[in-house]
């Protein structure tokens, strides 16, 4: 799912502490440069609303890094309900506090496509996140 030229991508982080948010946002952009849009939120129904609104205006978000521990909405259901609505879209469980038998499950059923504990290795995240979005 490369990126076309003509188009901006997204790619959604969702974490409830804003200093991760500002931190995945940096090293992204810097990394993966100027194709994708960039957008955060701080719990899953943010997210929820925001994959929603750019599928109205005709954007198309391809990558969704959620943390586990939120309040409201954790992670694993939102990547649950990410998957459900929109099957393209990539999914990371950014997490240091995640459920292992979630996870495996997550994974097993192919709804997960990565997990990376926290705290993250940027090396670890950037080949993901490459490999995911095939840059």
């Amino acid at each position: 799912m490369a990126p076309n030229k003509d188009e901006h991508h997204a790619i959604l982080m969702v974490d409830d502490e804003p200093i991760i948010l500002i931190s995945l946002r940096q090293e992204l952009r810097k990394n993966l440069g100027s194709n994708f849009d960039y957008l955060t939120a701080t719990d899953g129904e943010t997210g929820l609303e925001l994959i929603h609104e750019l599928q109205n205006e005709g954007r198309k978000v391809i990558l969704v890094v959620s943390d586990w521990l939120m309040p409201g909405m954790r992670g694993d259901e939102l990547i649950r309900k990410v998957r459900k609505a929109h099957p393209a879209i990539r999914t990371i469980l950014l997490s240091g506090m995640a459920d292992d038998s979630t996870v495996s499950a997550l994974l097993q059923d192919g709804t997960l496509d990565a997990y990376i504990q926290k705290p993250w290795s940027n090396q670890e995240l950037l080949e993901t996140c490459r490999k995911l979005i095939q840059i």
